[in-house]
């Protein structure tokens, strides 16, 4: 297995360039991150850090560059060109390059049920601008007053707010398809329902979840209590992408912290949601800044 350590991102981009990112999946053959620091360089680049990663057992070639991109030396439909040009050399399954200074956020909708710690961590985030994503509106199957701290902040900033009750017999899909068309992805806060087979080819892109625990421990409802009474020394929170499997979808982030004896059911569940709040802002400025690729079927490289 071959693996590059990356440079920090917090080393200086030079003055003047702005910060490129292509993340890259091809089959492994000699000369990738050659041609690769080519193209970049034949047009006033220069590589800011790379990893790469290729498996012991696979001969696929995963790599995440960073690079000082200067418009005026690189204009921006030649960089789409010249990255093109790369892949089809390299048969690439997958080649995405962004400048997220020039290019637009990611465009997403949240889904949320009752609980509101991970939706509204999710939305203070995003006014702090800590999150490279624009909201493009709130479902959830929970009713809340108009008084009520989410609503007043979606408001506020005029975010539309979605109440679609669900039913055994109807999960609101179609509804829910036509609001977060559009978009990038879509995130679960939290959303307690099952999304169908159906909705998720119908959708056709990622959807990332966040589960309450390290998968597959601890499964359904009151899972706190569950872990409480199993007596565990660990708690943790898993982000995902949905997939039609329940809760089987390619892990992107985990998190865990100690307990012990001495803590409460109520602590343990105050512990519990802050992990879930991290873990999950963390998954998607993970995803947002292009570190995170399908690996096998249920595996994920994250860089």
């Amino acid at each position: 297995m071959l693996s590059l350590a990356r440079r920090p991102l917090s080393a200086a981009v030079p003055a003047g360039n702005l910060l490129g990112i292509h993340l890259f999946q091809c089959p492994d053959t000699v000369g990738i991150v050659a041609r690769l620091s080519e193209c970049i360089a034949s047009r006033g680049g220069n590589i800011h850090s790379v990893d790469v990663f290729v498996p012991d057992d696979r001969p696929v070639f995963y790599s995440r560059s960073e690079f000082t991109y200067n418009p005026m030396l690189w204009p921006r439909d030649v960089l789409r060109t010249d990255f093109l040009n790369l892949s089809q050399h390299f048969s690439a399954q997958r080649s995405t390059v962004r400048v997220p200074d020039l290019d637009p956020k990611y465009k997403i909708s949240v889904l949320a049920s009752k609980q509101d710690h991970c939706l509204f961590d999710l939305l203070y985030r995003w006014q702090e601008g800590r999150l490279p994503v624009d909201i493009n509106c709130v479902i959830s199957n929970h009713d809340r007053r108009k008084d009520n701290h989410v609503r007043r902040f979606l408001e506020r900033h005029g975010i539309p707010y979605y109440y679609l009750p669900t039913a055994p017999g109807n999960k609101r899909e179609q509804e829910i398809l036509e609001l977060v068309q559009g978009t990038d992805f879509v995130v679960l806060a939290r959303y307690m329902q099952i999304l169908s087979e159906g909705f998720l080819k119908a959708y056709g892109k990622d959807i990332i979840n966040i589960h309450h625990g390290l998968l597959p421990s601890f499964k359904g409802g009151n899972p706190s209590r569950q872990a409480f009474n199993a007596g565990v020394k660990l708690i943790g929170a898993t982000s995902h992408f949905v997939t039609p499997e329940l809760d089987a979808g390619p892990i992107i982030e985990q998190m865990v912290e100690r307990v012990s004896h001495r803590d409460t059911l109520q602590s343990f569940v105050v512990k519990s949601e802050n992990l879930e709040k991290q873990c999950l802002a963390e998954a998607i400025k993970s995803y947002c800044e292009l570190r995170v690729l399908p690996y096998e079927l249920k595996k994920t490289v994250v860089f």
